[in-house]
């Protein structure tokens, strides 16, 4: 089925600001988040709009990006699918930017055509595939290595207050002993059968991976996300056959065969997808069934109000993530956490609407 063909695309780059003292292992203080907006009009006057993220740096290559390559390749393309435009954009650019910044170009273009399809299918998201779920189980993930101690369980009680009823806390402090005793403490505080994740971002060698799963296991921990650099999958198999921690990542991995590389070498049992550097929801789909002939559930990383409705969709999901980027507040209708669940969208589309207006000052 056609759905006509595309007339034109905006691009839109913004810097919103960010609560102070947000900080992880790897990156540092993060002061202010990115978001790269495009909206596709149709010659049939359908329009939909994606989307991508970064930490703070990037948004203007992977605006140049879309602005001055991809863009151009695709007005008066036919829209048949989604996947189908968006392995052309992969093959268009394939040679000089595989995975990185590509993708997170390609994701922008990728959900909004997704948007553009359900709009006119006049389906929401989540019921892609039939009746998908009306509610996913999310936790809180906050971006709190800089927190002092006090801070990270004030940060946690008022989460718990929010609506939170499963947490994940930042490690990789250059004391090891001062991560575990903040595993402890967070541990005592929410008590010890609550849903606990942590996430050392990248920065442990694989054997100090080791030794420090091995350390948190008497807490009861649901994950250890990303213990060491995520290119090597030999090394993230070392670590999951020496502890009962599962092991998650994927974050940083920018493309189906990254993911499936991770699952098949790095025998991680805990896949986490993005669609905003994954190639959008193509990408997640994509991964969710390289996950299945695993037997493994998929989790998201950040843009919840967009994550929720993608996890409604499948049957192998497990947690969202409720991102400290708080891209929902810029959302009319922002979702809201109850008893530890997101709802998923019933609108057409793929559920997220941008306030336009509240975005505008932060226009780049």
């Amino acid at each position: 089925m056609s759905y006509g063909k595309i007339k034109a695309i905006d691009i839109q780059h913004f810097k919103l600001p960010l609560e102070a003292n947000m900080g992880d292992a790897l990156h540092g203080l993060h002061d202010h988040f990115e978001l790269v907006t495009a909206t596709v009009t149709m010659d049939n006057g359908q329009t939909g709009t994606g989307y991508t993220y970064t930490g703070g740096s990037g948004g203007s290559s992977i605006t140049s990006l879309l602005k001055d390559d991809l863009v151009p390749a695709l007005i008066g393309k036919e829209l048949n699918s989604a996947e189908e435009l968006t392995d052309f954009m992969n093959t268009k650019i394939h040679y000089v930017a595989r995975g990185g910044i590509a993708s997170f170009a390609i994701s922008t273009i990728d959900i909004a055509l997704w948007d553009v399809i359900l709009r006119i299918d006049k389906k929401p998201l989540a019921n892609v595939f039939g009746k998908g779920a009306d509610k996913v189980r999310t936790y809180y993930g906050g971006i709190d290595l800089l927190f002092t101690l006090d801070e990270l369980k004030a940060n946690v009680q008022k989460q718990i207050k929010n609506g939170h009823t499963a947490i994940k806390i930042k490690l990789g402090k250059a004391d090891e002993k001062e991560d575990l005793a903040r595993v402890k403490a967070i541990r005592e505080l929410i008590g010890p059968d609550a849903m606990f994740l942590v996430d050392a971002n990248m920065v442990w060698s694989v054997e100090q991976a080791i030794r420090m799963a091995k350390a948190m296991e008497q807490y009861n921990i649901t994950w250890l996300e990303e213990p060491t650099n995520p290119d090597d999958y030999d090394g993230y198999a070392r670590i999951g056959q020496a502890t009962t921690i599962p092991i998650s990542m994927g974050e940083n991995l920018h493309s189906v065969y990254e993911h499936t590389l991770g699952m098949e070498i790095g025998r991680v049992k805990e896949p986490i997808v993005d669609a905003s550097n994954l190639c959008g929801i193509t990408g997640c789909f994509r991964t969710a069934k390289v996950a299945e002939k695993y037997s493994l559930r998929v989790s998201t990383h950040g843009m919840q109000e967009l994550h929720v409705n993608i996890l409604g969709a499948l049957e192998n999901r497990a947690y969202l993530e409720f991102h400290s980027f708080p891209i929902y507040e810029y959302t009319i209708n922002p979702i809201q956490v109850v008893d530890g669940y997101v709802a998923t969208s019933k609108e057409i589309g793929v559920g997220v609407n941008f306030d336009w207006d509240k975005l505008a000052p932060f226009l780049v």
